[in-house]
C-alpha cells in the first residue's frame, strides 16, 4: 500500500505547530529540557520544508535502491572492500544522481511552499519571515511591483539552483559513466 504522495499543507503546518510549540509533545521537552526553540523561529521553518520536501527525495531514490545489483557489493567484499568502502565507492556513486534531483525537486516544492510554514513560521520580521507571504502581504496592499520584485527573485533563484544540480548531475553521470 501506498501513502498519499501529497498531504494538505495546512493540516501539515498546524499539526507540526502543535507538536513543537511550547507546551507541545516534542516542543515542552525541546524547549524546556534543551533550550531548543523549533516552533515560530528558523527551525520550524526547516522542519516544516523538510517534511514537505521529504517525499519528493524517497520517491526519486528508491527506485535506484531497488535496482541495485546485490552482485556489486559482493563483488566489492570479495575484492576486500570493507562496508564503508563499499558504500563510499559503490553504491553512494549510483544514488549520488537520484538524490541530486530528489532535493532539486524538494527544492522547487519548498521556494513556493506557504501552507505548512505558515503555521510554524509566525511571520516575525527579520527572523521568521517567508517570501510567500511577503509577496501576498504586498499584493493585499496592492504594492505589485514589490510583489512582482520578490516573485522574480525566486524564480531566478530556483532557476540557477536547478541549473546548478542539473550541471552536477549531468556531470556525476559522466565521471560515473552511467546514462540517464
Amino acid at each position: 500500500m501506498d501513502l498519499p504522495f501529497a498531504l494538505p499543507t495546512a493540516v501539515a503546518g498546524i499539526s507540526l505547530t502543535a507538536l513543537y510549540a511550547k507546551n507541545g509533545w516534542i516542543g515542552q521537552w525541546l524547549e524546556g529540557e534543551l533550550g531548543i526553540k523549533v516552533a515560530f523561529g528558523p527551525l520550524g521553518i526547516l522542519v516544516a520544508l523538510t517534511f514537505i520536501g521529504l517525499p519528493f527525495v524517497v520517491r526519486t531514490v528508491q527506485p535506484i535502491l531497488e535496482d541495485i545489483e546485490t552482485e556489486l557489493e559482493e563483488a566489492a567484499a570479495s575484492l576486500g572492500a570493507q562496508r564503508w568502502q563499499t558504500v563510499w565507492h559503490v553504491v553512494l556513486p549510483i544514488l549520488l544522481p537520484a538524490v541530486l534531483t530528489g532535493f532539486a525537486l524538494a527544492f522547487a516544492r519548498a521556494v513556493g511552499e506557504y501552507g505548512s510554514v505558515i503555521f510554524i513560521a509566525g511571520n516575525i520580521p527579520m527572523v521568521s519571515e517567508i517570501t510567500p507571504l511577503m509577496i501576498i502581504t504586498k499584493l493585499e496592499q496592492y504594492e505589485y511591483p514589490a510583489a512582482t520584485a520578490i516573485a522574480l527573485t525566486m524564480l531566478a533563484a530556483s532557476f540557477v539552483l536547478l541549473l546548478a544540480i542539473n550541471g552536477l548531475q549531468a556531470w556525476t553521470e559522466r565521471v560515473t559513466g552511467r546514462d540517464r
